[in-house]
């Protein structure tokens, strides 16, 4: 790990790559030895400490803490975040902007679950299904709280499901894999209650849901686990109004503007909390990157730096940015780099799957999409002595647009909901059997809820794969870097001279 506590300035990665961007290999002294690469990102790994990333984390808590708890898209907490990265950026003298983009608010009309005589607040989550006025009636069946509850399909055998009101405690996978294993046992409905007090608001399907879906609070899953098997009415209605929140764009003022690397990572929170790893830690590391680098690097290409807002929402600030650009400014997005939780307590070290050889589910990305893959997973090896995994391109954060319009895209994730397995915690360390992330869209997503190993480590990732396709993204499209070009300019132009002298001398 770097642990480094001296901080460069801004411009000394700039300088240091003045004279030469690229470096010879050198002799590999074993698994942890420096890595093979510019001389550009060598310098912006070492420059990007671990003090420099945590300063902004700080940041962001605080921010959290004096707007009411959160930094969700559409509070104050949002606003004042968008402010503190545009005003660090701009004091290091970017190119900023805050481009506008509309955002639907789901506004409640109904929420309510009613068994016999009881009532109990069940808030639909984002992208749910509505019920109908009065809501739909069923039984109330339970799913076994076991360590998976809800997650595989196995969990709804024993008892019919047909027609039910199905109810899962929340945990170990995602609320859209409990609704849908629930709507394929034949329930109409589902009731996912929390695992930790308070209330389960804020929260989304991730995609649009097949059937009518709310969150309880702990407390009251309790009390609805104990009326298992008796008639519930579960009335879930909302209209959504528009609302207008901002991304925050920068770029450096070097570099080829048509052939640019684009790197983000998602700024709001949820509205539980202050999002600390989910995403401050992957909005912070990229922050200290990007104000390392410095406005006006040594790049043969510009580098594009994005955090995105309403991702919570459905990925809603990235897609619209993309969507707005023309197809040839769409071109001119050599790649997309994406951040988006790089510090999970019970961290895992997953790479996006590029080449689908990890065969997770969704299938290769846009071609150079493996290249991104390769570069990240080589430098954890060669820097850190890190094995990684493969991660799906899911369509859970930021990259979904880009590979949608033929952008390759890579990036980094530590783990989410999802539980670390034993062979994992043998790898990485941490713990088999409990999620990576414990706090993943809670309260308790805060400065202590950090692996801060690996945020050190993936913080360096950042920096090095960033700083090198600023260098060069030869491998991923086939553009060289900018010595390169010259010398493939000066070698035809003396092709040219030598043509002429033969054919002058023939004559």
């Amino acid at each position: 790990m770097s642990g480094r506590t001296r901080r460069a300035g801004y411009s000394a990665v700039a300088a240091a790559a003045a004279l030469a961007l690229f470096v010879a290999p050198t002799a590999s002294a074993g698994p942890t030895a420096e890595p093979a690469g510019p001389a550009l990102a060598k310098k912006l790994v070492k420059a990007v400490s671990s003090d420099g990333v945590n300063r902004h984390l700080i940041a962001f808590q605080r921010l959290s803490d004096r707007n009411g708890g959160t930094r969700a898209v559409g509070t104050p907490g949002y606003e004042a975040s968008v402010e503190y990265v545009a005003g660090k950026l701009r004091g290091a003298g970017f190119d900023v902007t805050t481009p506008e983009f509309t955002y639907p608010v789901q506004v409640t009309d109904a929420a309510t679950a009613k068994v016999g005589a009881a009532t109990y607040e069940a808030i639909p989550m984002e992208l749910s299904p509505q019920t109908p006025v009065g809501g739909i009636t069923g039984p109330l069946r339970a799913v076994p709280e076991d360590a998976t509850p809800g997650c595989e399909a196995t969990d709804f055998a024993g008892q019919d499901f047909t027609g039910s009101i199905a109810l899962i405690r929340r945990g170990a996978c995602t609320f859209d894999i409990k609704h849908r294993n629930a709507a394929a046992a034949g329930a109409i409905g589902v009731i996912v209650a929390n695992n930790t007090a308070g209330p389960l608001s804020g929260v989304t399907l991730g995609q649009p849901g097949v059937v009518p879906t709310g969150g309880v609070t702990q407390a009251d899953g309790t009390a609805l686990f104990g009326s298992a098997g008796q008639s519930v009415t579960l009335d879930m209605r909302y209209h959504e109004d528009l609302k207008v929140a901002r991304n925050v764009i920068a770029q450096t003022k070097t570099g080829r503007k048509d052939n640019v690397v684009m790197a983000g990572s998602h700024l709001d929170s949820v509205e539980a909390g202050a999002g600390i790893n989910d995403n401050g830690s992957g909005s912070a590391s990229l922050l200290e990157t990007a104000l390392q680098l410095g406005a006006k690097p040594k790049v043969s290409n510009a580098v594009r730096f994005a955090w995105w807002g309403a991702e919570e929402l459905g990925l809603i600030g990235s897609t619209e940015y993309v969507r707005a650009l023309t197809f040839e400014q769409q071109l001119d997005i050599a790649l997309y780099l994406n951040f988006d939780m790089v510090a999970s307590p019970n961290a895992a070290y997953f790479v996006y799957d590029g080449d689908d050889s990890d065969a997770v589910g969704a299938g290769a990305g846009p071609y150079g999409s493996a290249q991104i893959e390769k570069a990240f997973v080589d430098y954890l090896k060669a820097g850190k002595n890190v094995e990684t995994e493969g991660t799906d391109f899911s369509g859970r954060s930021d990259y979904g647009e880009f590979i949608a319009v033929g952008i390759p895209a890579g990036g980094l994730f530590t783990g989410a909901e999802g539980v670390k397995t034993a062979s994992q915690a043998a790898k990485w360390g941490g713990t088999a059997g409990v999620a990576y992330d414990k706090c993943y869209h809670q309260a308790c997503d805060n400065l202590g809820n950090l692996d801060r190993v690996a945020l050190d480590r993936n913080a360096d990732a950042i920096a090095w794969v960033t700083a090198s396709y600023g260098v060069s993204t030869e491998d991923v499209n086939g553009v060289p870097p900018r010595p390169k070009r010259a010398e493939a300019r000066a070698a035809k132009a003396r092709v040219a001279v030598a043509a002429h002298h033969s054919h002058a001398a023939a004559s």
